[in-house]
């Protein structure tokens, strides 16, 4: 392409949280030109994550897909702009915690506080993640990204008290507001969550939120038993045609057997669920559902939100991630590699990680600081 203008690209804002919009404009473009734009990332492990758009101008600013256009990846650009994403805003605090044999990441928001605050747990694969957390302390929640899975917590059969004990341990720091406390999970995580709610007489959370909801969990058995009783049936693991492998068919024969399962008809709080319609893993549509039934049976169902997405997987995770529909996972208790199938189509899945965060965010509002006795100095 020549012109004697070169053209003109702007990111706004150009820097931002990566759960916000933000707008890419190409000017000085001749009308009905063939443009790609690529972004490119690099990571703290200096890896490199690219992305490219294809596009045609118009006279009216209005741009099209373009597809064929290629052979782009060694040019010099012919503009470029650069952009700042945050998952941790200009003051957040990072802290480590390792006391009362509790390990994690504390995050604390800017200000003196005191703030609501989520435990926040992830799933059977992901060990300690903290962008989630890093993220909603940005939100202004303390936010404790909980490690319970490294192999010093399994070899140690970890009982459900190490649970209460890292909620007690964000319910009183100073900068809490201690009956604000809440629990967000995902999938394992969720059944935690589902777990501490239901039977814990230490802890009382004031909301849950749980994203691929599993109440899969023999009561009275400790997180490494639940383990091996779901081990047993990983021979009946459906494999599709690239031998990926899921959960789903085995998962909705254990938990039809109520003795398998949380008595999740006995929590008392609030609580959101989040759910992708695609789901390979775990049949969370159908956990939803049964606890929905619980629920409305024992008159709490004013207590229960749900969200259902169709064409989204199991890895639901804070908006503007990747979509991995299948990935390497290794088995806690064998350490055998497989790769698990997660489900989910790009598109729609994305569109349901923005949604799905937007309305997370809303409930947390609603209910860790909806309250006129609620204020934080932010």
């Amino acid at each position: 392409m020549t012109q004697a203008v070169p053209p003109i690209l702007s990111v706004t804002p150009s820097r931002a949280l990566v759960d916000e919009k933000f707008q890419v404009l190409v000017e000085n473009l001749p009308p009905g030109c063939p443009v790609t734009l690529r972004s490119l990332h690099r990571s703290e492990d200096e890896d490199d994550w690219e992305a490219y758009g294809h596009y045609v101008s118009d006279h009216r600013g209005v741009v099209s897909v373009h597809s064929g256009h290629e052979g782009f990846r060694d040019r010099t650009p012919l503009a470029s702009a650069l952009a700042e994403r945050w998952y941790m805003a200009p003051g957040v605090k990072r802290i480590d915690i390792n006391k009362q044999g509790v390990q994690g990441t504390l995050f604390i928001p800017p200000g003196p506080g005191p703030f609501p605050a989520l435990l926040d747990m992830w799933g059977g694969g992901a060990g300690l993640l903290e962008y989630r957390s890093a993220l909603l302390a940005s939100r202004g929640y303390v936010s404790f990204s909980l490690d319970y899975l490294r192999s010093e917590h399994l070899s140690a059969d970890v009982e459900f008290k190490y649970f209460e004990t890292a909620f007690n341990i964000i319910r009183n720091h100073p900068q809490v507001i201690p009956d604000r406390v809440g629990i967000l999970g995902s999938s394992l995580g969720s059944m935690v969550a589902f777990n501490l709610t239901a039977y814990s007489t230490i802890i009382k959370p004031r909301c849950i939120v749980c994203i691929s909801s599993n109440h899969y969990h023999p009561p009275g058995t400790t997180l490494k038993a639940g383990f091996k009783i779901l081990s047993k049936h990983f021979h009946k693991a459906h494999f599709d045609e690239n031998n990926y492998m899921s959960w789903r068919s085995f998962a909705l024969d254990l938990i039809a057997d109520p003795s398998n399962n949380v008595e999740v008809g006995r929590i008392n709080c609030p609580m959101l669920l989040v759910n992708g319609c695609d789901d390979q893993n775990w049949p969370t549509v159908e956990t939803a559902e049964e606890v929905a039934r619980l629920l409305r049976e024992g008159g709490k169902e004013h207590l229960l939100s749900r969200l259902a997405y169709p064409g989204a997987g199991h890895l639901i995770e804070p908006p503007f991630s990747p979509h991995f529909r299948a990935t390497k996972f290794i088995i806690l208790n064998s350490k055998e590699k497989v790769i698990l199938l997660w489900g989910g189509h790009t598109k729609p899945h994305s569109d349901a990680q923005e949604d799905s965060w937007r309305k997370i965010l809303s409930f947390l509002q609603l209910h860790l600081y909806h309250s006129p006795s609620v204020k934080a100095n932010l």
